[in-house]
């Protein structure tokens, strides 16, 4: 009986491949989190110093006028 069991989990290669990628997601997600605290407030001056230029430049861009839904 075990041993119908043992020979059906060890050619059975879904579970390997879902271990495999939560894995990588669980990396992942741990490098996405390492990164944010560790640039965090160097993105936020970044983005803000971005976010200046763009409202500074002048883009040749038709401006929204009254922005309503219609």
């Amino acid at each position: 009986m075990f041993t119908k069991l043992y020979l059906r989990f060890k050619h059975d290669e879904d579970g390997i491949a879902l271990t495999e990628y939560l894995i990588l997601l669980g990396l992942l997600t741990a490098a996405v989190i390492a990164a944010v605290l560790l640039f965090g407030e160097q993105l936020g001056v970044q983005w803000d110093s971005w976010a200046q230029w763009m409202q500074d430049s002048d883009l040749g861009a038709p401006a929204v006028v009254g922005g309503g839904s219609g």
